[in-house]
């Protein structure tokens, strides 16, 4: 796409990038803290993702940056390689790796997901974004915000957090996410509807300064409520330039010798890869155009922007599903939302970081509801169990896999339950069965036709109605519409006839040709 059409649709992508810019900040943070890596290391993944990848990647409304996926790998890694120059220096490795394989086309592997994993993917998120929001919007904050895992680093899970936050809820966050659900639902439902105005101010942005308002009200003693640090954003403040280039940090490049350096790269580039792909299939699917993102290029963009994350100080960048959702949700047309989120990120980082830090996590946590709402609607279950289980349990148990472990682990299952469904169905077609008819001496005539392909796992069904055929009977094995049989069905229907002698039944082969093996 040429950047002077980036610009077309910039009344659209404008507001969304600043909702994307309000979400991606504490995710960044809170995704940084939890890898153990300064909290600044986060800004930067998000500058790049946005900035970098964006003009980089072929996809129009996907916004990268962190990932909580890679959260526990970066913490392991700076662990196991001794500092964060270090784990730097594996970054700058992943992001080679990703380039090269874009390069060499592995891209085709996304198209591998089933449309049921991918949906329930995106399903299974949005309910974890609820359920994993509420707490902050009650003003409950021992889990850092962005986690996708069930057991949480302080020993609760999911749902158990549910419990403690509505035990231990702060009333001054309670009463900023009421007032911030109330204004995102009317101004979805309402206000859009009455004036162009409504159209053009996000809802979530109004969310966001009502947000930092009630925040001084409590401080200032005008309403009797307050706040704690972790309730609130908390973006490093740079005081100075200095300070903000001191922020930065370069790779270990000492250490380029040091193989546990590329064990950790090998590990980060596939696992980040495979987040990105799997994001890219569910946000091609999100994308109110359909249009389909080249999935080798998206590579390439990413490993371009794991490179230059790592050698200025940032954590691994995969294109994440939270943040495009939202990009999405709230009107994004084009790419220039993803590059302005960015710019969003660097310029508040260097210039109003104080005035954010104002921000409660509660506003915050109610534009993700909303966001995670659209995403699992009651609606999207009853569609899919129309389309039948074949469709539908692949769907709900990506959905509940990924609610009870995390996101890679969700999808693996979701994609078990998928093949295990394409071999059944593959086991169920294998063939069919023409009208029994009858011979003038009184036999039977079954006369089966096989599928075009014939793989190993349609072996037990033919095997199966073969043993069926009564004795004194005639078999016709039709294979004219072949054009591939395993070897292990080919080899039955060969050795068939010897065992059918025994009960007397005459066997006839259409175009049966034994393949030289």
């Amino acid at each position: 796409m040429k950047i002077a059409t980036w610009f077309s649709e910039f009344k659209n992508d404008l507001p969304a990038s600043i909702v994307v810019f309000f979400v991606a900040l504490p995710l960044c943070l809170g995704i940084a803290l939890a890898s153990g890596a300064p909290l600044f290391a986060g800004v930067i993944a998000g500058i790049v993702g946005g900035i970098v990848v964006g003009m980089f990647s072929g996809s129009q409304l996907g916004v990268s940056g962190p990932a909580a996926g890679l959260a526990v790998i970066v913490l392991t890694a700076i662990g196991t390689l001794g500092s964060f120059q270090s784990f730097l220096l594996a970054v700058v490795m992943a992001g080679v790796i990703q380039y090269l394989l874009g390069y060499f086309k592995a891209g085709f592997i996304a198209y591998f997901v089933p449309s049921s994993v991918i949906k329930g993917m995106l399903t299974g998120i949005g309910l974890l974004i609820v359920l994993k929001q509420i707490p902050h919007a009650l003003g409950y904050d021992f889990d850092y915000q962005g986690s996708e895992s069930f057991v949480q680093a302080d020993g609760s899970n999911t749902f158990s957090a549910l419990v403690d936050a509505w035990s231990l809820l702060t009333p001054g966050a309670l009463l900023i996410a009421a007032v911030s659900m109330l204004i995102l639902v009317l101004w979805d439902t309402t206000l859009t509807k009455k004036h162009r105005l409504f159209e053009l101010l996000q809802g979530p942005i109004v969310v966001v300064l009502v947000g930092i308002l009630f925040n001084w009200l409590f401080q200032n003693g005008i309403l009797n409520f307050t706040l704690a640090d972790s309730q609130i954003v908390h973006l490093p403040v740079a005081h100075s330039v200095s300070d903000l280039l001191g922020q930065f940090t370069t790779p270990d490049f000492s250490q380029i010798t040091n193989i546990e350096i590329y064990k950790v790269a090998v590990v980060m580039a596939i696992v980040a890869s495979l987040e990105t792909l799997l994001c890219v299939e569910a946000t091609d699917k999100l994308d109110p155009l359909k249009r389909i993102t080249p999935t080798n290029q998206e590579l390439k963009a990413q490993g371009i922007g794991n490179v230059l994350s790592g050698l200025i100080g940032g954590l691994p960048i995969t294109q994440v599903i939270v943040r495009s959702s939202a990009n999405i949700t709230f009107g994004a047309k084009t790419k220039l939302s993803a590059i302005l989120h960015g710019i969003w990120l660097l310029l508040s980082a260097v210039t109003i970081a104080s005035l954010l830090n104002m921000i409660p996590l509660a506003s915050l946590a109610a534009i993700l509801i909303m966001v995670g709402y659209k995403l699992a609607k009651p609606s999207l279950f009853a569609n899919m169990y129309k389309l039948g289980w074949e469709q539908f349990a692949p769907f709900i148990a990506t959905v509940v896999a990924i609610l009870l472990t995390d996101l890679l682990t969700g999808i693996a299952i979701g994609l078990v339950v998928g093949v295990f469904y394409t071999l059944h169905h593959s086991y169920r077609n294998s063939h069919y069965m023409k009208e029994t008819t009858t011979t003038k001496d009184g036999r039977e005539v079954h006369h089966i036709v096989l599928a075009e392909e014939i793989s190993f796992f349609n072996k037990a069904s033919i095997l199966k109605v073969l043993e069926l055929i009564p004795g004194n009977a005639k078999v016709i094995i039709d294979c004219s519409n072949c054009k591939s049989i395993a070897y292990d069905v080919v080899e039955y229907i060969r050795d068939y006839p010897l065992h059918a002698k025994l009960k007397n039944i005459e066997v006839e082969t259409i175009k049966f040709i034994q393949p030289k093996y």
